[in-house]
């Protein structure tokens, strides 16, 4: 019989490059002339807000930041160590990155050998807009990982069985590996002491409406999507979770010790346009997180795409995943935080479920 550990962690993009760059999203909104001049004047934001850009543009908050999510990356990559899985399965979203015009499958089981991943950095503009990584990497630098072929076979064809109309890869189509899957390694090995353990990438898309026509990413504040213009929708929370589950019923009867982990932000203030793009919506990764900590699973079966979309958590539906297989183990999480921030774009989960 299979063991099975429950991580959940982020994947948040500004942790790879220095402190004054993180806030570097919310300082492109308030400067764009499509938001109106009282939105972006702090006086106008919530006092948490004003509190955490304070007198130095967040500078201050940043570091605090930054040592919060390392230190819980850190206790992740403890408990992952300890429980010495046989590979990990990653639930992810693809932000047109592997994925683009030419399919957008709602799942997809990445079935690889061996991944020559390419970091972040190695884009220019990345480079350009943010400063250098924190390690001080070169951009040429690529990060091999193994994959588990026979497993992701394995999960693919149980989940086929069980009615999932899953797609699977045996090589990457447009990109080597999304950073939804590789920060995560990049962050689970933030003091490069290495990591060997085969990976398992499982896409979610989660961007659904915005994964073409936004690209998944900034929205253009000139000219927003009609409803005409966007695209299909993402799977439901109610499909994800169910997936999750029968993912754990599969891997249950499995040979294999399987890490699962959903890689993730919260609500994304670029995608919150109740709240103008500049701010993530708080209240409701609260309420969520709620649940999550007393095991009210319902909750997170039941939740609205609409209430999803409205906002800005998209990429919640890769801890669907997660939450779908740790009901079906009958476990709530064993320790958990909810990371907030007003002004670093997203709050940040993290959770552990030991077997």
């Amino acid at each position: 019989m299979g063991e099975i550990l429950g991580v959940g962690v982020t994947h948040y993009p500004a942790l790879v490059y220095a402190d004054e760059s993180m806030a570097a999203l919310l300082k492109y909104f308030l400067r764009s002339p499509h938001i109106l001049e009282q939105y972006k004047r702090p006086e106008s934001w919530p006092e948490a807000m004003r509190r955490e850009w304070g007198e130095d543009e967040g500078r201050s908050a940043a570091k605090r930041h930054r040592e919060d999510l390392v230190t819980w990356f850190r206790r992740a990559r403890r408990e992952i160590d300890a429980f010495a899985p046989d590979f990990i399965v990653v639930w992810g979203d693809d932000q047109y990155e592997n994925f683009q015009e030419d399919v957008i499958p709602a799942f997809c089981v990445m079935a690889y050998d061996a991944i020559e991943a390419k970091p972040p950095w190695a884009a220019e503009e990345f480079v350009r807009m943010l400063g250098p990584n924190v390690w001080g990497e070169p951009k040429e630098k690529t990060f091999p990982l193994t994959g588990h072929r026979a497993g992701a076979k394995f999960l693919a064809t149980s989940l086929l069985e069980e009615g999932f109309d899953i797609a699977y890869a045996y090589k990457p189509l447009h990109h080597p590996l999304g950073h939804a899957f590789l920060n995560a390694v990049l962050y689970l090995d933030y003091d490069r002491h290495g990591f060997t353990y085969p990976l398992v990438p499982f896409q979610i898309n989660s961007y659904g409406r915005r994964v073409i026509i936004q690209r998944a990413g900034l929205p253009n504040l000139a000219h927003l999507p009609t409803e005409e213009e966007f695209d299909p929708p993402s799977p439901s929370p109610r499909r994800c979770f169910e997936l999750g589950a029968a993912a754990a019923r599969a891997l249950k009867r499995s040979p294999w010790r399987v890490a699962l982990i959903a890689s993730s932000g919260w609500s994304h203030a670029f995608l919150t346009e109740k709240h103008r793009w500049l701010y993530p919506d708080v209240a409701a990764d609260r309420a969520l997180y709620a649940a999550l900590r007393i095991g009210d699973y319902e909750k997170w079966r039941n939740y609205p795409l609409a209430a999803v979309e409205d906002s800005g958590q998209q990429e919640v539906l890769n801890w669907c995943c997660l939450v779908g297989a740790m009901a079906e183990l009958g476990r709530r999480p064993d320790e958990s935080t909810l990371v907030e921030s007003w002004i670093f774009n997203s709050n940040k989960c993290f959770a552990f479920f030991r077997p």
